[in-house]
C-alpha cells in the first residue's frame, strides 16, 4: 500500500533539504505504482518518441507526444476499473511521400477490471475491452476504422523488481470502407527495477503484429526516471533511447528517442 505523501509545502522543503525516510519511501512506493498498469493511482503521462528512417526513401521523420490519461475507478471493495487513454499528437515529414503532416492520431482506450489485492501468489492482473476512436485529423494520421477488441495485464513486484506484460488486440467493426481493415496485436513484455529514491531502470519492448498484412514491428526500449516534486506538485521525469528490432515496411529504422514526464495524484 502508499504511503501518504506530505503536503506541497512539505515536499519542496523535501526538495530543498533532503528526502525523509518516509518521503524516500513514498518516491519508491510511487515509482512502482508507476510500473504497474492498473496501480490504483492517478497519473497523467506525457511521452515524447522521435523516430527516424521513415519512408520509402528512409528520409522521413515522426514526433509523436502521447497524452496517456490513467484514471481508477473504485467498484467495490475487492474490485477497481482503470481507464488508461492514450492520444497521439504527431508531426512527421517524409513519411507518406515528400509531405508533412501534424495533428492527432486515433485514440487507443482501454478498460481494466483488476483486483485491488494481489493473488495469494503475489500476482496482479487486469482484463476488459480496448477500443480504437477514429480521432485522427488528417487522412495520413489516421486509420479511419472504429475498432474493439479484448486487453489485458498481468505483473508481479517482487522487492525493488516489477515484471510482466501487457496486451491487446484490436479489429475493426465500422468505419469508411475503402480503408484497409485491421486485425492487429500488440504485446509489451516489461521490467523494471526501482531504488529506494523513486529512481527506476525500465526496459520494454513493444511489438505490433499486422495480421491483415502479414508484418510487425518491435521497438526495444530502454528508460530510467525517477519521482521528484516539481513547484508543489509530484512527477516523475525521464528518458531513454529505444531501438526498432524490427520495422514494418517503410517504418522507423535504427535509433530514436524517448523523453516523458507524468503528473501524479496520490490519493
Amino acid at each position: 500500500m502508499l504511503h501518504r505523501l506530505p503536503r506541497p509545502a512539505a515536499a519542496l522543503l523535501v526538495l530543498g533539504c533532503a528526502f525523509s525516510a518516509h518521503a524516500q519511501q513514498s518516491a519508491e512506493d510511487l515509482a512502482k505504482s508507476l510500473s504497474n498498469p492498473v496501480a490504483d493511482l492517478i497519473s497523467v503521462p506525457f511521452q515524447y518518441n522521435y523516430d527516424q528512417n521513415i519512408g520509402a526513401n528512409d528520409d522521413g521523420d515522426r514526433h509523436t507526444l502521447n497524452i496517456q490519461p490513467v484514471v481508477p475507478f473504485s467498484l467495490s471493495d475487492d474490485w477497481n476499473l482503470i481507464s488508461r487513454t492514450i492520444l497521439p499528437v504527431i508531426s512527421q515529414d517524409d513519411v507518406v511521400g515528400n509531405s508533412s503532416q501534424s495533428g492527432t492520431g486515433d485514440i487507443v482506450q482501454s478498460l481494466f477490471f483488476s483486483p485491488k489485492e494481489p493473488t495469494a501468489s503475489g500476482w496482479i492482473w487486469g482484463l476488459g475491452p480496448v477500443f480504437l476512436l477514429p480521432t485522427g485529423s488528417e487522412d495520413e494520421l489516421t486509420a479511419d476504422k472504429w475498432g474493439a477488441g479484448p486487453t489485458g495485464v498481468v505483473l508481479r513486484q517482487q522487492g525493488p523488481w516489477t515484471y510482466g506484460t501487457l496486451f491487446n488486440h484490436i479489429v475493426d467493426v465500422a468505419g469508411d470502407d475503402d480503408r484497409s481493415d485491421i486485425s492487429s496485436t500488440f504485446v509489451q513484455p516489461f521490467m523494471s527495477y526501482t531504488t529506494p529514491q523513486g529512481v527506476s531502470y525500465t526496459l520494454n519492448s513493444e511489438t505490433t503484429v499486422d495480421w491483415e498484412n502479414h508484418d510487425s514491428q518491435i521497438p526495444i526500449n530502454a528508460i530510467v526516471s525517477k519521482v521528484l516534486p516539481i513547484g508543489g506538485q509530484l512527477f516523475s521525469v525521464g528518458g531513454g533511447v529505444r531501438y526498432w528490432a524490427k520495422s514494418m515496411d517503410n517504418g522507423p529504422e535504427g535509433l530514436g528517442l524517448r523523453l516523458q514526464i507524468t503528473a501524479l495524484f496520490p490519493k
